[in-house]
């Protein structure tokens, strides 16, 4: 049996001891194993870490760097966690059972999301402020962007390393400083991450993490007076709780949550195209994505040949330990979870769904595997198409005019993502207008770019990351009057 490994936090680049003299278990999801112990940080340790935060912004170097000289610091960034990929790879498979090809090929030179830290690096110096033609003689009115100060960023346990990036990258071009709170469920990688980023010279103070429950350690990280703003990715439960804590201060927070995506497979399709689409914008990463599509609305004409290609389709997946290379579907995350999912599955037999492929039949004795799992003819007023399952489950549903597809694909609380799969492109851009949701896929799925900005509509969030909005939601504006012919008349003359 390996050593258990146990870390420590991390503020003012060195590492600490959690003040509760506490840790908690880390499982490898794999085989169900603890493999590591993370802090279980409180009031204290949360204390020391934003005091680092807002010592470095206030009075540290990071605060006084010209923009240009923090563009270097996030080149170095970029250099040093791609020499560091597999590191960090082999760390996030162990902790939360992502296959190594979808964690560690993103992280090398020339891929888009480690090419985030050079894009925003570019971007520091960009952030022009402007003047505002205000119609009062000999007054000069101008606009600065100027970052928040000590920003929190509250992770999800789905893709830590890549949502971090995501909020991490924009957030230090700004100007920002960051105290990061991991998943409990998968806090490991981050905190590889910091002992990496050592060597990347960055001011003490500028990064911090803490580690710990959502109760215990997020909400007073979010609740801290000195927290000027938040960044949350995860559930919409957890989304509404955050914005609540953060209201009471009046803190502007960003939220990417929960989806419950739909595919729209018009009958003029490339079926086979569409039917890869749709299977790998959930299973090879076992649903656990917040865009996952897993609301297939097919029309009536084709519904059944669609459906019969996507199960022999994904039928063929091979299911097990995400180290071996032949493995194209891991376990889920995490032990919690799984059982939720499982949960769910049985509750959808138990409502009378047909269950024409079932994914139970990967589950074994050690780790939390569940294969690609479809339910057919589920009608959209349902739990199951209603809910995010957060795992490698779909549900079909026919439809006959296009205004129905259009108002079954908004019907739900969530607006996230959406496919629209046709060859009539101008039908399918007349859809994607009518679409309710953040990013409209047009005959392809999943896909995205340092460059494009991701976020929801409705209760999937609001703000916006990655692009030009992402960095714009970390920095606020101030506007400024100056006098070019000083005069100010009495007012009680």
């Amino acid at each position: 049996m390996e050593k258990i490994r146990y870390f420590k936090y991390f503020y003012s680049n060195k590492w600490h001891d959690p003040d509760t003299k506490t840790w908690f278990d880390s499982e490898n999801p794999s085989t169900g194993d603890v493999w590591a112990k993370v802090p279980d940080c409180g009031i204290t340790d949360i204390e020391n870490a934003v005091k680092a935060a807002k010592m470095a912004f206030y009075e540290g170097s990071w605060g006084k760097l010209m923009p240009a000289e923090r563009g270097r610091y996030l080149r170095r960034i970029g250099d040093v966690i791609s020499k560091n990929a597999s590191r960090i790879g082999k760390i996030e498979t162990t902790d939360n059972g992502k296959l190594p090809k979808q964690i560690t090929p993103s992280l090398k030179e020339g891929a888009w999301l480690l090419d985030s830290w050079y894009y925003y690096a570019g971007m520091c110096d960009k952030f022009e402020g402007r003047l505002i033609p205000a119609e009062m003689p000999n007054m000069h009115n101008y606009m600065n962007w100027e970052p928040f100060g000590v920003v929190a960023q509250i992770l999800p346990w789905n893709s830590p390393i890549g949502t971090l990036i995501w909020k991490l990258a924009p957030c230090l071009a700004a100007g920002n400083t960051v105290v990061l709170k991991p998943s409990e469920q998968a806090s490991c990688s981050i905190l590889e991450l910091m002992d990496i980023l050592l060597k990347a010279d960055l001011p003490p103070g500028v990064l911090n993490v803490v580690t710990g429950y959502g109760p215990s350690t997020g909400e007073p990280l979010i609740d801290h007076p000195d927290v000027r703003m938040v960044s949350f990715t995860g559930g919409k439960n957890g989304g509404q709780a955050a914005a609540k804590i953060a209201s009471k201060q009046t803190k502007p927070i960003v939220m990417e949550l929960g989806g419950k995506s739909p595919h729209i497979v018009l009958p003029d399709a490339d079926l086979d195209l569409a039917v890869n689409g749709v299977a790998s914008g959930i299973f090879p990463a076992g649903g656990q994505s917040c865009i996952s599509g897993s609301r297939l609305l097919i029309h009536k004409s084709i519904i059944e040949k669609f459906t019969e290609k996507l199960v022999e389709l994904v039928k063929k997946a091979i299911v097990g330990d995400p180290l071996d290379p032949k493995t194209q579907i891991g376990p889920i995350a995490n032990k919690n979870h799984y059982e939720k999912i499982l949960k769910n599955i049985s509750s959808a037999v138990e409502a009378g769904h047909k269950l024409i492929l079932d994914g139970r039949m990967e589950c074994r004795d050690k780790g939390y595997y569940i294969g690609p799992t479809i339910f057919k003819d589920v009608p959209n007023s349902s739990s199951l198409a209603q809910n995010e399952i957060f795992g490698p489950v779909v549900s079909t549903e026919s439809w006959d005019e296009e205004y129905d597809a259009i108002e079954k694909a908004n019907d739900t609380i969530y607006g996230l993502a959406a496919g629209i799969w046709s060859s009539d492109t101008t039908k399918a851009m007349r859809i994607a207008d009518k679409i309710e949701a953040g990013t409209v896929y047009i005959n392809n799925y999943f896909n995205a770019a340092t460059q494009s900005p991701v976020g929801g509509f409705k209760q999937s969030g609001y703000g916006r990351e990655n692009g030009w909005e992402g960095m714009r939601c970390f920095m606020q504006t101030k506007s400024v009057w100056l006098s070019t012919n000083p005069s100010q008349a009495d007012p009680f003359a």
